[in-house]
């Protein structure tokens, strides 16, 4: 077989810290990242599928793709980041040289089907852009990506018809059964356009598109295989099809042909939920002519931009798990909002992002339970100005829900209820609590309210009523009641820090509701049912649905009270207990089968999960009971097993950033274990330096000496030069720029940062 010819420019290296990324980084194992090309939280997400499975056998491939798998079965639009559960995979592409297959195919059965296979050695991973070799057709594919724009360019052999197949059936989980209705139709001037309704997380979900291609079509075909219709056209007089140019269905497919090339064909996909007429005019503006390699080059320069805002100094390796991490947590929320402004809302209509700012562009895909705890944290260090735009989403996204509240697991604007609590609360008053403005507070502060009192929701109703969520009325009550405690009283700072005392009493005294699922007789959070008994009987390492606890057991949620760990520590029996149940959960002998029905629960250390997001607090804990040489120690046990540069080098689904996010701060030395304060607690730096540059124009570093696996604990730091006795740091202390030295050495310090006084202590100074 002919193979292509290959730009010469196509596998240029690029420069900035976008090539210290490696988005294979995850596309193994449970990672469940996709490697292809996107821009910063960009609407597209250009990237190839491998599989998509039923439902039952889907969750390794939550992102389309599978680094182990041996085919190719085209490329898709839209792809989640890291998530647990999973859809999209809208408007699959697939480049064909010679006959034209229908149907995808066996993947262990080469020919059976339009997919193709391909060898990791032709692939290119890169920021912004990716390309492959599909060895069934000797095409060389090569994506790239705008804000609400895919570019693809195919290069195919010569003596090989061209053709471009267009697939409007697959969808990420069962991709036969979702399609409710779809249409698509040859516009006059050669533009493919169309829109499908699925079925899927997100019931309802309608995704429209537009395409061109840079040379004219020959002929089309565009197929219903659930009737087995197909309407032919060809190009007659200038180029004007002379019959059927539209199919309707829920199957439909479509072949478009382009004869023999002289030289690659480049195709150009806009996406809209709102109308095809929207992803015609986003195609427009944001896509005039044909340049792919200056919009790989506009792609990487997004990149470049974005990554810009930390400078970091190491090793090779040590660069490309800080970049990728770094770049997997700018890719989630995701801009939805067309060039016109106009959004599919919560409630399936059409709204205008518009408030008493102005018109702003709004952004979608939240797994709130997630990225609360550290990506969206983030982003209020490193870009406040996305984390405005970000809130004024979701109060806009409230105000067109039906329900009246905030999101809870909420893509392309409509809402999945998937997960528990209703952490865009701690989003906001994190944001606000750090100096974040640009919003409008006072909405914000009703639909804070509104969400925390919307009584059918996770029987609020009864959590209001009895300080707890009974179990015998709702699964997961433990979790849930610790959840929404927290979230309670994360509302209550932002309310006191506004002034509005009665909301913030309300609230503050609602936080106190964990103390509901304590109990000191096993020393565990456990849910009690409806008369007020702990449900029997306990088993404090079961985890499955129907337990007290979220997609987790006793051993990892009973440290969950990240607003009152001084009080948690409490009701221990103090910090020698305390630290000897956390050493429990880290040097338990735990075999990973006794989760083999939760397949979230990954990245064992003893009971600790890192894997899955209940656990990431844990070992920053050690801090508040005066032994942060124990959360040095912890950190670098969990650095070392669980994360590594190579496709499996995630032991968890980055969950739209939130693993990604954990590294960075753990890497920088200091973490959020309580957003909505102005506190981080201080663990330990993996890096030698990093130089974080502000917005206001200051830049902190973060240094560390000597930074090797001789030295693994912290026995002195310096703020400024002066000695820092404490650990924790304040967040206006990083907006002052400045330096954060840490002395390492080979034994572990028992008098630095010890005291007292010394410890973080997010409830009495979250005000400071």
């Amino acid at each position: 077989m002919a193979g292509p010819v290959i730009p010469a420019h196509a596998e240029s290296t690029p420069v900035g810290h976008a090539a210290d990324v490696d988005p294979r980084i995850g596309t193994g194992g449970d990672g469940h990242t996709y490697p292809g090309a996107t821009v910063p939280f960009g609407m597209i997400q250009l990237s190839p599928d491998t599989a998509m499975p039923d439902f039952k056998h889907a969750y390794k491939w939550a992102a389309g793709y599978q680094y182990n798998d041996p085919t190719i079965m085209g490329f898709s639009h839209t792809h989640f980041s890291g998530s647990g559960h999973s859809d999209l995979g809208d408007v699959l592409v697939m480049p064909i040289a010679g006959d034209v297959r229908l149907e995808p195919g066996d993947a262990t059965k080469p020919g059976s089907g339009y997919r193709s296979r391909f060898s990791h050695d032709t692939e290119v991973e890169q920021a912004g852009y990716y390309a492959v070799t599909l060895a069934d057709y000797g095409v060389r594919a090569e994506l790239t990506a705008g804000q609400r724009i895919g570019w693809h360019r195919y290069t195919f052999p010569e003596g090989k018809p061209a053709h471009v197949l267009l697939d409007l059936r697959p969808s990420i989980y069962d991709y036969a059964g979702k399609v409710l209705w779809a249409h698509l139709r040859v516009q006059p001037d050669g533009a493919v356009t169309g829109c499908r309704t699925t079925r899927g997380w997100a019931p309802g979900r309608e995704l429209c598109f537009a395409m061109r291609f840079s040379q004219p079509m020959t002929s089309r075909e565009l197929y219903n295989r659930e009737t087995d219709n197909v309407y032919k056209g060809f190009a007659g007089p200038g180029n004007q099809p002379q019959d059927k140019d539209a199919q309707n269905g829920r199957a439909l497919v479509a072949s478009f042909d382009f004869g023999q090339l002289k030289q690659p064909l480049e195709v150009k996909v806009a996406i809209s939920t709102v109308s095809e007429v929207n992803a015609v005019a986003n195609l427009g503006q944001d896509g005039a002519g044909w340049d792919f390699d200056a919009r790989r080059a506009a792609a990487t320069a997004a990149w470049n931009k974005a990554l810009a805002v930390i400078d970091v100094e190491g090793s090779k390796a040590a660069t490309t798990s800080f970049y990728t991490a770094l770049y997997h947590a700018m890719l989630a929320p995701t801009l939805s909002t067309d060039v016109n402004g106009e959004f599919r809302g919560p409630d399936h209509a059409v709204h205008r992002a518009h408030d008493a700012n102005g018109d702003f562009n709004f952004y979608s895909t939240w797994s709130m339970w997630d990225v609360y705890r550290a990506e969206e944290p983030l982003m209020v260090l490193l870009r406040p100005d996305l984390s405005t735009l970000f809130i004024r989403s979701l109060i806009a996204a409230r105000e067109a829900s039906p329900f009246g509240i905030l999101p809870v697991w909420a893509y392309q604007g409509l809402e999945t209820w998937c997960m528990t609590g209703y952490h865009a609360l701690p989003i906001i008053a994190d944001a606000y609590i750090k100096g974040v403005r640009g919003f409008d507070a006072e909405a914000a502060m009703r639909a804070m309210v509104a969400s925390a009192t919307y009584a059918p929701y996770g029987d609020l109703g009864d959590y209001m009523k009895l300080g707890y969520v009974p179990i015998d009325k709702e699964v997961e009550g433990a979790s849930k009641t610790q959840e929404y405690a927290y979230d309670d009283w994360s509302l209550a700072q932002m309310a006191k820090a506004m002034g509005k005392t009665d909301i913030a009493a309300t609230f503050e005294q609602r936080a106190g509701n964990w103390r509901h699922v304590w109990d000191p007789k096993t020393s565990f959070m456990r849910a009690r049912l409806s008369n007020g008994q702990f449900r029997e009987p306990f088993d404090p390492n079961f985890a499955g649905y129907g337990s007290d606890y979220t997609e987790a057991n006793a051993w990892q949620y009973s440290w969950y009270v990240p607003q009152d760990v001084a009080g948690l520590i409490g009701a221990f029996g103090g910090d020698a207990k305390f630290t000897a149940k956390l050493d429990q959960v880290f040097d338990a002998k735990v075999d990973p089968a006794q989760f083999k029905d939760v397949e979230d629960i990954t990245g064992l250390i003893g009971w600790y999960a890192h894997g899955n997001e209940p656990s990431h607090h844990i070992a920053y804990l050690y801090d508040y009971a005066g032994a942060p040489w124990k959360t040095q120690q912890r950190l670098k046990q969990i650095m070392d097993s669980q994360y590594a540069s190579r496709p499996d080098g995630l032991t968890g689904n980055d969950d739209l950033g939130q693993m990604s996010a954990w590294y960075i701060f753990t890497a920088l030395g200091f973490y959020p274990v309580t957003p909505g304060s102005v506190e981080y607690a201080i663990g330990r730096p993996f890096v030698a330096h990093a130089s974080i540059h502000l917005s206001n124009g200051h830049t902190f570093s973060v240094s560390a000496d000597p930074l090797d696996d001789a030295h693994p604990y912290v026995g002195a730091v310096t703020l400024n030069g002066k000695p820092l006795d404490r650990v924790y740091l304040h967040h206006a202390e990083i907006l002052a720029g400045g330096e954060l030295h840490f002395s390492m050495q080979a034994e572990p310090s028992k008098t630095w940062g010890t005291g007292i006084a010394a410890r973080p202590s997010a409830t009495s100074r979250y005000g400071h």
